[in-house]
């Protein structure tokens, strides 16, 4: 574990690399590597600590009882996952972590997190108040999702998905970080039929695609 790279995530944003080493020990802080395909975490387990990636990327997965997938998030180096869970002792998980390739994760106590530091570390507090703004925005995120999906449509849940992508980005040209499964499982659609209507809008002068590169054209077709 560096603390130098810890020291520019948002868990640990504004505390200083020494400070970090010693607060590791208060956190319990154990690392494990993963391979592709590997899970971190299951639905239905209990979990005592958040992970934080590393390196490499996990997906955050809900499989309903017929093996229908949707992808809720994707985790990246120095982004934290299950830490809503880990807050409450006992609650059963709704999610599945899994590696999209070989990733390291570094996991650390919640219970230590919210309670008195037998040390006394001088950063506890800003740490919590560090988490409590990840909270926030992943609310924020799990809102837009909802917006994303909430039309009834595939071709709606993909205008709302880029129109946000192409906001965020300043720019209508640009890269999703999904591909065309990921994309699929997210919009909660089917993937040849979300495919199907990509071409359809490419025909209708409203985008061009190509892989996961997308450019939002002007049109009154929309």
């Amino acid at each position: 574990m560096e603390p130098l790279f810890l020291s520019k995530t948002d868990l640990f944003r504004g505390i200083p690399p020494e400070d970090i080493q010693s607060m590791l020990g208060c956190l319990k802080a154990a690392t494990k590597t993963y391979q592709r395909g590997e899970f971190i975490c299951r639905e239905g387990e209990t979990v005592t600590a958040m992970g934080m990636v590393l390196s490499g990327s996990v997906s955050i997965e809900n499989d309903d009882i017929w093996g229908n997938r949707s992808i809720l998030d994707q985790v990246s180096a120095g982004q934290v996952f299950a830490e809503n869970f880990a807050c409450l002792p006992g609650e059963r998980l709704m999610i599945s972590a899994v590696a999209n390739e070989p990733t390291e994760v570094l996991f650390l106590s919640t219970d230590c997190m919210f309670t008195v530091c037998p040390h006394a570390c001088g950063f506890h507090n800003r740490l919590i108040r560090n988490m409590l703004t990840i909270a926030a925005r992943k609310s924020l995120s799990l809102s837009r999702r909802i917006m994303h999906t909430s039309s009834k449509s595939i071709r709606g849940r993909l205008l709302s998905y880029l129109s946000f992508q192409a906001t965020q980005h300043g720019c209508r040209e640009f890269d999703i970080p999904f591909n065309r499964q990921q994309l699929a499982d997210y919009l909660s659609v089917d993937r040849s039929a979300m495919s199907n209507e990509l071409s359809k809008m490419q025909r209708d002068g409203i985008i061009t695609v190509d892989r996961n590169h997308f450019v939002l054209l002007q049109s009154d077709h929309m």
